[in-house]
């Protein structure tokens, strides 16, 4: 039996490489995937609170997070095919800017 903090040390570990991702990188992908990392730690909070606590409700709210990241992922990936199609590059740095 693995004892809750564990995942809980992985989970925090997860979501700090997530944010220094975030506040680090220029790339759009980059930090897309950083995002994900750091709801990806969040869900794994979840599991081990559910767990611990023997309820269902952190597995159910895992599921419907995992399935809005999944449309966050198609919508986010489709407006950096759009960024890239009309800018040449996804840095955010230069998306920031509201002309085409």
């Amino acid at each position: 039996m693995i004892p809750t903090h564990w995942f809980l040390i992985l989970s925090a570990i997860l979501f700090s490489i997530g944010v220094c991702g975030v506040l680090t990188r220029r790339n759009g992908i980059t930090i897309f995937m950083s995002i994900e990392l750091m709801v990806n730690a969040v869900n794994l909070t979840f599991l081990a609170y559910a767990r611990q606590f023997h309820q269902l409700h952190g597995l159910i709210f895992v599921f419907f997070v995992m399935a809005i990241a999944a449309a966050e992922a198609a919508v986010g990936l489709a407006i950096f095919i759009s960024l890239f199609h009309h800018r040449g590059t996804i840095d955010v740095d230069e998306a920031n800017l509201m002309h085409w």
